[in-house]
Order: C-alpha cells, then sequence, then structure tokens
C-alpha cells in the first residue's frame, strides 16, 4: 500500500491542476462528492480500482472544503494519506465513532480551522446512531463551523445523504435538517447545505429547504445543467445539489464530469461543485 502511495504521489505532482480564473473573488469554493462505498461489489468500478481517479480529481480542482458521502474508513485513511493539505471532522454512522459509512467535511488546513462541529441522525432520534424512520437505513449528517484564518469570517456547512426511501422519511428528514440547523446557526452565519439528496431540487419532499434556503444550480451568475447521478453511464439525474443562505452572490457552479486516471467515472455521482462570495 506504501509503495502505490507512493506512486500516486508522484502522478499527482505531474498531474496538471486546475488554478482558476486570476480574476476570481475571494470566497469559498465547496465541492460534494459521493465517493460510493468501499464495500459496494461494483466490477472494475468498485473502489480498488478508481481510488487513485478520486485523489486525481480533488488534487486537481483543489476546493476550499470538500463534503463526502458514503465514505468508509479505508476510504477516510487513503485520502488522508495523500490529500495532506486538508483535515475532517465526521464519524462513523452505525456507531458514532469510526464504524460504517461517514458524511465527512474535509477542508484546506492552511486556510481554515474547524470551531464546533457535531453529527446527527435522520431518525426519531436523532442525537444517536438510528434507523432513518422506516427506511431501514442509517444515515447521519455532519455540519461544521469554519473560519477563513486570514479574514476570520465564519461560515456554517451541513453535509447530508439523504434517506434513499420513502416520500415521508424523506421529507420528514428535510424538516428535520432545516430544524437543526436553526439550532445550530444562533449567529446567523452564511451557511451550506450539501450533499447527495436522492431526489431533484424542485420535489416537493424539499419544499421545506427551497423556502430557506438558494439552489447553487439555479441561481450561480456561472452554471450548468449537467446530471449528477451517473449510475456508471446507465443513469441520468441530478439529485447532488449544494444549498445556500447568507452569501452575497453564487458566483459559479459546476458539476465536474470530466475522467481521471483514464476512466470516465471516479464514482457513480459526478462531483458538484460551488463557488460563494461573503
Amino acid at each position: 500500500m506504501k509503495k502505490l502511495i507512493l506512486i500516486l504521489s508522484a502522478l499527482l505532482c505531474a498531474f496538471p491542476s486546475y488554478a482558476g480564473p486570476k480574476d476570481q473573488p475571494a470566497g469559498v469554493s465547496i465541492m460534494s462528492y459521493n465517493i460510493r462505498n468501499s464495500e459496494s461489489k461494483d466490477g472494475t468500478n468498485s473502489w480498488e480500482y478508481r481510488y487513485p481517479a478520486s485523489a486525481m480529481m480533488i488534487d486537481d480542482v483543489k476546493p476550499d472544503v470538500f463534503c463526502l458521502q458514503e465514505a468508509m474508513p479505508d476510504q477516510l485513511g487513503y485520502l488522508n494519506q495523500v490529500m495532506v493539505q486538508y483535515s475532517h471532522v465526521g464519524v462513523g454512522e452505525q456507531d458514532g465513532k469510526k464504524k460504517g459509512e461517514s458524511t465527512a467535511i474535509y477542508f484546506k488546513s492552511k486556510s481554515f480551522s474547524a470551531g464546533k462541529w457535531g453529527t446527527f441522525w435522520l431518525s426519531e432520534t436523532p442525537d444517536k446512531p438510528s434507523e432513518c424512520w422506516s427506511s431501514g437505513e442509517t444515515n447521519s449528517v455532519t455540519w461544521a463551523i469554519l473560519k477563513k484564518k486570514k479574514s476570520g469570517q465564519r461560515f456554517l456547512v451541513v453535509n447530508v445523504q439523504l434517506c434513499a426511501e420513502g416520500s415521508e422519511a424523506q421529507q420528514a428528514s428535510a424538516e428535520l435538517i432545516m430544524s437543526k440547523i436553526a439550532e445550530i446557526n444562533k449567529e446567523s452565519l452564511p451557511f451550506v447545505l450539501a450533499g447527495d439528496f436522492r431526489i431533484a431540487a424542485g420535489s416537493s419532499e424539499l419544499s421545506g429547504i427551497r423556502a430557506s434556503m438558494k439552489d447553487a444550480r439555479s441561481t450561480a451568475a456561472a452554471s450548468d445543467s449537467k446530471h449528477s447521478y451517473n449510475g456508471w453511464g446507465r443513469k441520468n439525474e441530478t439529485v447532488d445539489h449544494i444549498w445556500y443562505n447568507g452569501f452575497s452572490s453564487c458566483v459559479e457552479f459546476s458539476t465536474i464530469d470530466k475522467p481521471y486516471y483514464e476512466r470516465n467515472f471516479i464514482s457513480s455521482h459526478f462531483p458538484v461543485q460551488a463557488r460563494f462570495v461573503f
């Protein structure tokens, strides 16, 4: 494994990075990425074949903050070894420690620091690991208050993977998320809600979110209308969203669908990214 990491590190150094336009306004870029858990049996799309491509994508895009969904402990461990410029917060959703998938939030260590952070579960007992109403799934939400070290500006990031089945569970989850944000964000900081919502932004289940937040995809000054869920080339659905409030504007939204490491699909989802101005 160490040899593979050294080889990948060399590849990352050689891989051309995108620095972005020189006249980009100061702000923060936030990416959401369903990394597809490493235990899924996806044939040649399994994690053991595509892990270098995920690291290359992050190194290329260089988000200030990125939110992962479905990240297993081995995937987090791998990224921690090769993406050393980032720190992260988050826990395993099965036990509130290290077991199971995680909705981890990563941030550039030199530029940002994490203040308060925490996890809650999409269920009737959100303060402890528990199943998402009647869906039989366990879904956690990670949140963190981050601070830009140079300016002192603070903002809240909330990372979610919504329950998969049942409109009632999804609507209840959306209502719980907004209630928790109000509880956490007592200082009315700018905030972002990002993740895999598993349904379209216009779905009735997300009406409570739409009433309180803006959809980065539809309100950014520069955006695209690409699908985010590819299902390894078998699906075309838009289920990964970034919502925001309290920022002066969203200047850019993009779906990251280009190949990395000669792989057309680095996951069953394409990452999405938005850039915000305070």
